[in-house]
């Protein structure tokens, strides 16, 4: 059976950066978020408010999580974030990988459900200045073109404002803070001991 590792942090704070670089099996938490007509979403900015957790399926992510855990393997939504919507499914495959990583910014949502299943190895969010992760995510999501860029702007500098509440609430869901180097030390002896 293969654990998770439960990887939280604001948008742009380098989660998907830190896996990549590692080499180690990834859920993308963000896959899971609803389609973008559903009429249930959150609204802030006068677009969906896509970093409410109501945005978010945690019901299929919490599935996905306990299937690859129990079976090695799953079918995950792929979801486009220019267009709001899953755009098809994909076979993840741990490839016998004892631990993998679930990341996302809704990741310390399945702290509680995955430490009572037994298959939490561990629950980390990634701790920087909102500066940098207001610089880094509108970089990044201007390159991908993901919305209007005033729209990126407005949204940035209120998710920037928000941040040090959002870490607040992922260590009071049971996440461990943590800088970037710190993560990819505890991910590798994670990764090194099986």
């Amino acid at each position: 059976m293969a654990r998770v590792v439960l990887l939280a942090g604001a948008s742009g704070s380098g989660k998907t950066s830190l896996c990549r670089r590692l080499g180690v099996p990834v859920l993308a938490l963000d896959d899971f978020y609803r389609d973008g007509d559903d009429p249930a979403l959150p609204h802030r900015f006068g677009i969906v408010d896509w970093d409410d957790p109501r945005s978010w399926d945690a019901g299929a992510a919490l599935a996905a999580v306990r299937r690859l855990c129990a079976d090695g393997a799953a079918d995950v939504p792929v979801y486009d974030i220019p267009t709001s919507r899953r755009s098809g499914t994909a076979r993840l495959d741990l490839g016998g990988a004892p631990v993998f990583v679930a990341e996302g910014i809704f990741a310390a949502e399945l702290v509680a459900a995955c430490r009572e299943a037994g298959v939490l190895a561990d629950a980390l969010c990634l701790r920087l200045h909102p500066a940098t992760t207001f610089v880094r995510r509108l970089l990044r999501d201007l390159a991908e073109s993901r919305k209007p860029p005033l729209t990126l702007v407005r949204r940035g500098l209120g998710l920037a404002r928000g941040e040090p509440a959002l870490v607040r609430r992922w260590v009071a869901a049971g996440c461990r803070p943590c800088t970037i180097p710190e993560a990819e030390r505890t991910l590798r002896d994670l990764l090194a001991a099986g």
